[in-house]
């Protein structure tokens, strides 16, 4: 194949001969990133494909159910699958190229700055090897146009034939039964929006079905960049046996409608006009659609910060944009061409300061005015008499004038899969273990080998869009981390299948936000039963594995920072039930810094 995510000649090979000797086949695809299925139209034996992304422990057992009909499969596709990965939007500019196909950029997807070789750094890798890098750099050509987002738009626009582009819609998935749903009235309240879909089970097998509401704001031509298509809500049913209905609550906050303006206000902003609602079957084909409108425009700035927002959202990321040309919506998508092209030019601009991996002098950032803080005091308080203070109680002052300087460099040099005790301030020893499919614990309690069992990737666990499954599937985590004598738990991870190649693909769950926010916010809950604190990673913009450790300049708008690549944190954050949440941050710069 000419990459990775379509068929090898080994491959077709097997599917030429299975389909030379049986009329009915069964495609079944056990990989986590969308594949390339431009070949099923010439395999009429083929009749149905079941998409089985890396299933844990016990996944295959459950697949041999679903084959065989005692168990019907309600999942929806978490992705877009296309039909020609190498024409997307953002191929020329991601680590898709170096999955085989290096033609259009001639450096196998990795961009290496050419005039930044004094800027060079080394630093000791996993292995314990030494490795020297010099920046590299990534371009988010595509804004906030990340998979359905762009293909829904481009659709509407005229830039794509939509049929002729995308093979399987984001939120697409058959089952062995059929559904109707029917969308009640918008129900408006303190900036709510509640809508009921009853959905009726109009087959002869028991099954579940997913209500996915997206809407579709005014767009001005030349104004704030907006996707025509946005998941804003959905909702899973339980078994239902056939004749039966359920009726689903969906809700959402008029607020979430908002764009962020980064060349304008600054901020977010409701724009005034009709926003359409939707109920779809996925994110292309639409059921039903009732309108709200707004009548004037609403600001988010520092004086009006959304609901839930302790501080305003304003731009804090001018920096990132560079000097890229970003694709736009205005007229028809008319820069297509030019913005989605591989980079012209590997010469890091003039002006920007690369702050990484030692590439800054320590010296210029001393302060002869700084003093020593206090260490090794004798106050008295061990870290349980802080337990449930607020960040700002003074208390934490004083204890920390107890560490001494070996104290703190013992728990950030040893900081990594657990932390050090403290006999200062009567810390515990503390054991986190990786994730985020299963517990990966480099050491533990019992053995340093230690390893739990393996859990469904996060793929697996979006495309259940079932919270409730979610919650559960954290749970089992929760409690063999609580057997194993783990703390913390590095997961859940929640960055964006930006392109299909991403090499962590199979432990994110999805190129949709909000998706994401909510099975990560239910994962959050489910190990907290247990007393596990999750590590949400890897913030922020993680979205390639190439050069993601190599001082890579990640350049992109704060727009689509903020509507796209932060959304699954925040979300995360502030509806993980209030519980307290650990970061795990990421190895790449934005921006250069």
């Amino acid at each position: 194949g000419e990459h990775f995510l379509q068929l090898s000649q080994t491959e077709r090979d097997m599917i030429d001969l299975v389909t030379k000797n049986f009329k009915k086949v069964t495609l079944v695809y056990n990989g986590a990133n969308a594949f390339q299925f431009d070949f099923l139209s010439q395999y009429p034996q083929i009749k149905s494909v079941l998409w089985c992304p890396p299933a844990g422990q016990t996944g295959f057992s459950a697949l041999g159910e679903v084959l065989a009909g005692d168990v019907n499969p309600s999942g929806k596709t978490s992705d877009t699958f296309v039909k020609d990965l190498t024409k997307t939007a953002v191929f020329n500019n991601t680590d898709g190229t170096a999955a085989g196909n290096a033609s259009s950029v001639g450096t196998n997807g990795k961009f290496t700055y050419d005039n930044a070789d004094d800027l060079a750094a080394s630093y000791m890798g996993f292995s314990g090897d030494k490795v020297t890098v010099t920046p590299t750099f990534v371009n988010y050509v595509e804004g906030i146009y990340v998979g359905y987002k762009f293909y829904e738009t481009a659709a509407d626009e005229g830039l794509i034939d939509y049929n002729k582009t995308v093979q399987f819609p984001f939120g697409y998935g058959l089952s062995y039964t059929t559904f109707e749903q029917t969308m009640g009235d918008l129900n408006v309240s303190d900036g709510k929006i509640t809508v009921d879909v009853t959905v009726t089970n109009t087959g002869d097998t028991a099954g579940k079905d997913v209500a996915e509401l997206y809407y579709n704001p005014p767009y001005t031509n030349g104004g704030i960049e907006k996707a025509s298509a946005n998941l804003i809500a959905f909702g899973k049913t339980d078994l239902l046996q056939p004749g039966e209905s359920q009726t689903l609550t969906l809700s959402f906050d008029v607020q979430d409608m908002a764009s962020y303006d980064d060349t304008g206000a600054g901020c977010y902003v409701l724009e005034a006009g009709d926003y359409a609602i939707s109920l779809k079957s996925d994110s292309h084909n639409v059921i039903d659609t009732k309108v709200y409108t707004v009548d004037s425009d609403i600001v988010y700035d520092e004086s009006n910060p959304r609901d839930g927002d302790l501080v305003a959202a304003t731009n804090e990321f001018d920096f990132a944009r560079g000097e890229v040309t970003y694709l736009s919506r205005a007229d028809g998508f008319a820069n297509y061409a030019e913005a989605t092209a591989a980079p012209s030019s590997y010469e890091l601009p003039d002006g920007y300061e690369v702050v990484a991996h030692g590439t800054y002098n320590v010296e210029d950032y001393n302060d002869p005015n700084d003093e020593m803080p206090t260490t090794g005091a004798k106050n008295g308080l061990t870290l349980i008499d802080l337990r449930g203070a607020s960040y700002d109680d003074e208390k934490w002052d004083t204890l920390l004038d107890q560490l001494s300087v070996d104290d703190m460099v013992q728990m950030i040099g040893f900081g990594g899969y657990g932390s050090p005790a403290i006999a200062s301030v009567g810390k515990l020893k503390g054991l986190d273990a990786d994730g985020p499919a299963g517990i990966n614990a480099r050491v533990s309690a019992t053995s340093d080998s230690t390893k739990g069992l393996g859990y469904p990737s996060e793929i697996v666990i979006a495309a259940t869009w079932n919270t409730d499954m979610a919650k559960l599937a954290a749970e089992g985590l929760g409690r063999e981390a609580r057997d194993l004598g783990v703390d913390g738990w590095y997961a859940p991870s929640m960055n964006t299948h930006r392109s299909a190649f991403a090499g962590r693909n199979f432990e994110y769950y999805s190129e949709d936000g909000n998706l994401s926010a909510a099975m990560a916010a239910a994962e959050c809950e489910g190990v907290y039963e247990y007393e596990i604190y999750p590590f949400i990673k890897h913030f922020a913009l993680n979205d390639q594995e190439t050069n993601r450790n190599a001082i890579l300049c990640t350049w992109t708008t704060e727009q689509a920072m903020r509507e796209i690549y932060l959304k699954p944190f925040e979300k995360c954050i502030k509806e993980a039930a209030g519980n307290p949440i650990t970061v795990m941050n990421s190895y790449n710069n934005i921006g250069t810094q």
